[in-house]
């Protein structure tokens, strides 16, 4: 059986899967871009804790959008992986 993690992770991972799924650019090459952002419309409690793990940038409160890092298009990756959900291609 696999260990359970607390409803706050459970929050925290699937809102930085969901901020990946849904991510937008600017940049008119999608599979080569680097900037990604996402709409800021999930709780606010957890888009500030993955903003204090270095996953998100949400730059200044009244944004509408949050940029994801580096760090956190990683670790979305590796969730995505752990959860079995496929990438887009």
């Amino acid at each position: 059986m696999k260990e359970k993690i607390s409803a706050k992770d459970a929050m925290k991972e699937l809102t930085l899967m969901l901020m990946y799924l849904s991510r937008i650019t600017e940049e008119k090459d999608f599979k080569n871009a680097k900037d990604f952002y996402a709409w800021k419309t999930y709780d606010f409690e957890t888009v500030d804790a993955l903003a204090d793990d270095g996953l998100v940038y949400q730059g200044k409160k009244s944004w509408k959008r949050v940029f994801l890092e580096e760090k956190g298009m990683e670790k979305a990756k590796s969730l995505l992986e752990k959860y079995g959900i496929a990438d887009w291609h």
